[in-house]
């Protein structure tokens, strides 16, 4: 098998820095009890909330009761955490109980595994305990359900903050297992099944049905997604366990209910119930030819639901394809760089080409014309920091504009569809020409922002080398943007700050996410991506090298997370991130080279230089099976089996255009 398995995204508990660890089937999403063996926390299975439902477990050994509250130092005189593994489908723990009462040895193995429901709305637990002591002792199992409020909330209104059920709307929680007491003889093993469900209708099957029913289920979806995506092999550390992590954290945020507008359904983030909606940004603007491997076709799906949904006046569409948020300043450069990849891919269909044109004119109308560029507002609608300075007209996104509309023109061409390409081309060179001449500042090397009463303002945000990767700069240009990217301004030993650690007057480490300090998610291997389709492959490598930490720290990867500590925040931002696909897209697109075409046609551009020795596997492309081996001195690209080149790495176009 030249792809990936379920297993292969195992990831060891003892490695984790996430505050609190989260499993999800595509259908219900559930969170671990901190530093408990079997305790299970919040549960969400749209429309189905229940933010503050929490299961406890206790033993009863011999009327001894072994309780599993996670309690730190000495107080932890219960059961012991003591490791585990978090997996696609749920989620493995450890524990141990070893002390004497009375003179008399109680010693304990504990396992639990924690599953997601699919089809249904909750989980199950399954508690396997061990008995270690020499002698017979009666075991029972008392479980603690304490829901909270639990109840259907609209699928349109699951936006960026987890819901809240109405008090008074509250929903039946039922809890099912079998048997709960049994006697276990020395070595013996005992296993006890639970389910939860928020519907709190019949099971439909034992506990362990339903566990066995829904790991089935995520393990097809997830062969499902991983169907096109190459393997990596590699000789640098970090890299793969990275590349995995990166997967891993697209995986976690396709949703499978068919009340969804799309199935699958990207969301933005979601495992912990927040962000179950999908930004236009987030899901098209970081990682769209990796997404359109997981999705294949089902992109079209997600950009029919997202233009149907005006996004003129919404950042986001909600599971049930409404709109959600205000408008944001990125959703048209993101819409066309998600068409594009869809295109390269799978195809696209003239009439949706059409309808993004007239979405792109939309997007772009809602914000007033500044000359050729625009004015892209507040803070509310761009990067939300918390410092006025990259605000009303920047250099991006109006660099990502002319970009989109260059896109525009491609997917015109290549598709047929009754869109004149000529003139959006056109607009596109007057829009960089524009931004380099109103907004650069030649003494400061930078862009400044200019507000509707003329005034300008200098922010060094990471912002401004997207307007490098969009083409708004000349080479003198580019030069004095990447002087900035250096240890102490914008580069730190575990990544890349939003806002450099230099600029006083916007630099902070409240709000890492755009303001300093560390930065989103996606930003550091974009960056690295930008970087390596400049020609720059040691920077490059520079730049995606100090995030690697990640992919060993994390089974996916976080809303943003710190550049000068190997840490994210513990908390107030979003568990998991689609964007956290992008380090996959800077090894596929950048670190090997990969230039799929809108006419079909893959081509492979490798770096002059790479940190070692790479290899994928399984790549599928317009019915092909890819496979690609790349060092700094060699190449060897093969075609379905068959080997098309082998030699020095250069330029190389792997598949031609497709036939009509």
């Amino acid at each position: 098998m030249t792809g990936y398995d379920t297993s292969d995204f195992d990831f060891d508990l003892r490695r984790g820095l996430a505050d609190t660890l989260w499993t999800s089937s595509g259908w219900s999403t559930t969170a671990l009890a901190q530093g408990t063996v079997c305790g299970v926390g919040a549960c969400y299975a749209p429309p189905y909330a229940a933010p503050q439902a929490r299961l406890a477990v206790v033993l009863e050994a011999d009327h001894i009761r072994i309780t599993d509250t996670g309690a730190p130092g000495m107080h932890g005189t219960g059961l012991l955490p003591a490791g585990g593994t978090w997996r696609l489908d749920g989620i493995e723990r450890h524990g141990t109980y070893h002390r004497r009462h009375e003179g008399r040895l109680v010693s304990l193995q504990v396992r639990s595994e924690l599953t997601p429901l699919h089809g249904r709305p909750g989980y199950a637990l399954r508690v396997a305990v061990r008995n270690r002591a020499d002698r017979e002792l009666t075991l029972r199992l008392l479980p603690e359900l304490t829901a909270g409020p639990v109840g259907e909330v609209p699928l349109g209104a699951w936006g960026w903050m987890p819901p809240e059920p109405e008090t008074a709307a509250q929903s039946p929680v039922a809890l099912v297992h079998g048997p709960l007491e049994v006697a276990l003889g020395p070595v013996d093993e005992a296993v006890f099944e639970l389910a939860v469900l928020l519907d709190g209708a019949g099971p439909g099957g034992s506990p362990g049905e339903l566990t066995a029913q829904s790991r089935t289920l995520t393990s097809r979806r997830a062969a499902r997604a991983l169907a096109r995506v190459p393997r990596l092999t590699t000789d640098v550390p970090g890299l793969d366990a990275y590349y995995r992590r990166s997967l891993a954290s697209g995986l976690v945020c396709l949703w499978d209910n068919p009340a969804f507008a799309t199935v699958p359904f990207p969301a933005t983030s979601g495992i912990d119930g927040g962000a179950l909606c999908a930004y236009a940004w987030d899901t098209g603007g970081y990682a769209p030819h990796t997404l359109a491997l997981l999705l294949g076709r089902g992109v079209a799906d997600v950009l029919e639901a997202m233009v149907k949904a005006d996004l003129t006046d919404h950042y986001a569409i909600a599971p049930d394809g409404s709109g959600t948020g205000v408008a944001y300043a990125y959703s048209g450069w993101s819409l066309m760089t998600l068409a594009h990849a869809a295109a390269c891919h799978d195809g696209i269909a003239p009439d949706l080409v059409a309808r993004l044109h007239e979405a792109e004119a939309q997007l772009a109308d809602r914000f007033p014309a500044a000359g050729e560029l625009r004015d892209y507002g507040a803070q509310h609608n761009l990067l939300e920091m918390r410092s006025t300075g990259w605000e009303h007209v920047v250099a991006s996104p109006n660099a990502e504009r002319a970009w989109s509309l260059d896109l525009l023109a491609e997917l015109a061409e290549a598709s047929g569809a009754p869109v004149p390409a000529a003139p959006l081309r056109a607009r596109a060179h007057r829009i960089l020409k524009a931004v380099a001449e109103e907004l650069w500042d030649a003494e400061a090397g930078w862009f400044r922002s200019r507000y509707p009463d003329g005034h300008t303002e200098l922010a060094y945000s990471v912002q401004a080398f997207d307007a490098l990767r969009a083409g708004a700069c000349t080479p003198a240009m580019a030069d004095a943007l990447l002087t900035h990217l250096r240890d102490g301004a914008f580069l730190g030993p575990y990544g890349v700050s939003s806002v450099s650690a230099e600029d006083r007057l916007h630099y902070e480490l409240g709000d890492i996410d755009w303001s300093g300090g560390g930065s989103y998610t996606g930003e550091a291997p974009q960056l690295a991506l930008t970087l390596w389709e400049r020609g720059e492959p040691r920077l490059a490598w520079d730049v995606l090298r100090r995030v690697l930490w990640m992919g060993e720290h994390f089974p996916y990867y976080p809303q943003d997370h710190y550049c000068d500590r190997p840490a994210a925040p513990p908390r107030g931002r979003r568990a998991n991130v689609i964007a956290g696909l992008t380090g996959a897209e800077a090894v596929l697109l950048g670190l090997t080279g990969l230039r799929p075409q809108v006419e079909g046609a893959l081509d492979v551009s490798p770096p002059a230089w790479l940190p070692g020795e790479l290899e994928l596997r399984g790549l599928r492309y317009r019915g092909h099976e890819i496979d690609l081996r790349l060092s700094t001195d060699a190449c060897e690209a093969s075609v379905d089996g068959r080997v098309i080149h082998t030699g020095a790495p250069a330029p190389l176009r792997i598949l031609g255009v497709p036939d009509e």
